[in-house]
């Protein structure tokens, strides 16, 4: 199964609370920009513009390393664990991603970008249930957050077709009504797949 449902997408940028949702394509070059503004200290943003600009030239495992390196002389920063999170996640590497967003919620409890993350990962791995407490948490947290508010849509879209799959199955003769809401939901869920990201 892929990193992520289409239609489900990470949030790319931890803040207090963030204010902007952020394309699924990773855009790490704006990240930069929003973590100078919101004041993180000059050495450890010159490290995260030089990982970014390595992420972005395609020298993924680099970005890894100098986010990685610049974390041991401050392991506590939110933004450089945060763009590190983000970069497993994209990567392919789920579990080490979420064991980054696990801690940043312990850290950081009062942010909604960890939660809405581990939603993702959630979400990919078919556990939509968990997805949708974390979304759940999130919107506790900041009710306003675009990219969560949206992502529990989708898992609520999906977690939709799977009742009703499951209650077409319980039926010892297929229901036409059934029928149709599996197709609608089927469609639209397409559908949120194939819109821009």
């Amino acid at each position: 199964m892929p990193l992520q449902h289409p239609s489900i997408r990470p949030q790319r940028s931890a803040s207090r609370p963030a204010k902007a949702r952020f394309p699924a394509t990773l855009r790490l070059a704006l990240a930069a920009l929003l973590f100078h503004l919101f004041g993180l200290p000059l050495a450890h943003a010159s490290e995260l513009d030089i990982a970014q600009r390595q992420w972005l030239a395609g020298q993924r495992p680099q970005a890894v390393a100098t986010l990685e390196a610049a974390l041991k002389q401050t392991p506590d920063e939110l933004k450089l664990r945060f763009a590190l999170g983000v970069m497993r996640m994209e990567l392919g590497e789920q579990g080490s991603a979420q064991q980054i967003f696990i801690q940043l919620t312990e850290d950081f409890p009062d942010l909604a970008d960890p939660y809405n993350n581990l939603a993702v990962i959630h979400a990919s791995q078919g556990d939509l249930d968990r997805a949708r407490n974390e979304l759940e948490q999130a919107l506790r947290l900041q009710p306003n957050h675009a990219q969560a508010q949206e992502n529990l849509g989708d898992v609520l879209l999906r977690q939709a077709l799977r009742a009703y799959q499951r209650a077409q199955q319980a039926l010892a003769a297929p229901s036409t009504t059934l029928a149709l809401k599996l197709k609608r939901t089927h469609d639209l869920l397409q559908e949120a797949s194939r819109r821009p990201q």
